[in-house]
């Protein structure tokens, strides 16, 4: 087939034969007619199986190529039954399920653009990405019908409707997209302000196309697996279209996390091909009775964290499998990884890999100079002739592979040293009384900032004096004394994004805020 042109079997192959139009040839479309949903799902409509599903409540539903095809052709043909024209917004607002898939796939074909929300979200924030959007149409579970409002929306469609409306429209549509046309667009949290939109078009597809083949390692015969939510980059990207544009089944799981019901759809898939974030990651390996599975991974991704040492080698233990890194950002899409799709590809563990065939990716400073191999300074890429940093501070050693040191906003500088908030949660979160930490800095007359930890403690532990003392000493002993948290706070819950992120910057502006109020006279 078509998408053998990507088919190298490893990175020494890669680097020397691979040009960056071979993607091209991936695809049936070409950049003046070009539709993710054709090359995802039209294409590929006599392949069996496209998507399967394990919800909370331990049922699997499977969706065939054939299925969604038909039912998304007729999604589109309501649309534009509904007066939706091309480039319109759509909101979809599903956890995964069969109308999650076909609204995702009708809208692109019909050339709508998808503002894909996460059911999580409370009903001022997605309320916001209505607004903001200028959404005319959402799909939501029924739950959300009073809490939804924005004056752009002309109506609202409830997904347990939605497959009695799609009865009478026709299963055939014909999209009349671009590569430059808008696809997909995801709100995500800046550094200060609301969040904000990032936009991507069909081209998208294109891009993924060497990062799904190497990084990913997307080969025929794959059974594939990613446990992001369908509303998060990973999850869109590389859940769902990465596998999907060469043919291959993928899964995911609906509704609460539960990491026994993620190793049953494993074992039941018989998935050899998965993607996750190291939160994920290690949940699945913290159930009791882990190796009752039949797991049998050959190939695994994980992307949104660093993962420590400790957790890279427990997968090695129980998975069999060396995790590789996939490392980006929301706005240029994967530019380091660890390439999973190589047979002689080497982990270094720790190490986020190297950049991207096709990609130049370098360590900078802030006056955009490239830096020589062990100096920390910004990651960055090259795109359209400058370099964009990517908001974290990392290193590049003398092999030419990336490391991870720290979010470049999050840096704790204390004097004269540059602290790295997650090299410290990671000495703090081994203590045998913390479950977890998040650390930042704060204001300090002497040393400018000093480090603050807030910790949640495992059941069992109670807040002290002697408790906190001993954490410091744990740290100290490990970290240094310019490093260890000087500061402890503990709390019932560490502040998370959706995606397992902490809210470092939640943190710093209670702290300010607090600090403010203290400075105030009563």
């Amino acid at each position: 087939m078509k998408w053998k042109a990507l088919n190298y079997e490893t990175y020494e192959e890669a680097i020397r034969n691979y040009k960056p139009d071979e993607k091209w040839l991936v695809f049936d479309g070409n950049p003046e007619r070009f539709n993710i949903a054709h090359e995802c799902v039209d294409r590929h409509s006599d392949g069996g199986v496209a998507v399967r599903v394990k919800f909370e409540t331990g049922e699997t539903e499977s969706y065939t190529f054939k299925e969604l095809s038909s039912l998304s052709s007729q999604f589109a043909n309501m649309l534009n039954g509904l007066g939706i024209q091309k480039g319109d917004r759509i909101a979809i607002l599903l956890e995964p399920c069969l109308e999650f898939y076909v609204s995702f796939f009708g809208g692109l074909k019909a050339g709508a653009a998808l503002v894909v929300c996460s059911p999580l979200l409370g009903s001022e924030a997605i309320n916001y990405r209505l607004m903001d959007s200028g959404a005319k149409l959402a799909i939501i579970e029924r739950r959300f019908r009073d809490l939804i409002a924005s004056p752009h929306l002309k109506q609202v469609i409830v997904k347990e409707d939605l497959l009695d409306m799609l009865k009478r429209e026709r299963d055939k549509f014909e999209y009349s997209t671009s590569v430059d046309d808008v696809a997909v667009i995801q709100y995500t949290s800046g550094t200060t302000g609301p969040p904000k939109p990032v936009v991507y078009r069909h081209k998208s597809l294109v891009s993924l196309a060497p990062v799904a083949r190497f990084a990913y390692g997307v080969k025929d015969g794959d059974s594939f697996f990613c446990t992001s939510p369908v509303a998060w980059g990973h999850g869109i990207w590389g859940g769902m279209c990465a596998p999907l544009m060469f043919g291959v089944p993928t899964a995911t799981r609906s509704g609460r996390f539960d990491p026994e019901r993620v190793l049953e759809a494993l074992e039941e898939f018989k998935v050899n091909n998965i993607t996750l974030s190291p939160t994920a990651c290690k949940m699945i390996m913290s159930v009791k009775g882990f190796e009752k599975h039949d797991i049998r991974i050959q190939k695994m991704t994980y992307t949104g964290q660093h993962m420590d040492l400790e957790t890279f080698y427990e997968v090695r233990k129980k998975f069999g499998v060396d995790p590789c890194s996939l490392y980006g950002s929301t706005e240029v899409g994967v530019i380091i990884a660890n390439f999973a799709g190589f047979k002689d590809w080497k982990v270094k563990p720790g190490s986020l890999g190297k950049p991207m065939l096709g990609l130049e990716v370098a360590i900078i400073d802030e006056s955009d100079n490239v830096l020589p191999p062990n100096t920390i300074g910004y990651i960055a890429v090259k795109l359209r002739g400058k370099w964009v940093k990517v908001s974290d501070l990392g290193l590049m050693d003398e092999d030419g592979y990336f490391w991870y040191v720290c979010r470049s906003d999050d840096v704790i500088k204390s004097s004269g040293y540059r602290i790295g908030p997650e090299e410290v949660e990671a000495v703090l979160n081994r203590h045998e009384a913390v479950m977890e930490s998040a650390v930042i800095g704060v204001p300090d007359k002497t040393r400018g900032e000093v480090v603050k930890a807030f910790i949640k403690l495992k059941p069992g532990y109670e807040p002290s004096e002697k408790l906190k003392e001993s954490i410091q000493l744990f740290a100290k002993e490990r970290l240094g004394k310019h490093a260890y948290p000087r500061e402890i706070e503990f709390v019932d819950e560490i502040p998370k994004t959706m995606d397992g992120k902490i809210k470092r910057k939640e943190l710093k502006l209670r702290e300010l805020r607090l600090r403010d109020l203290m400075r105030s006279p009563s």
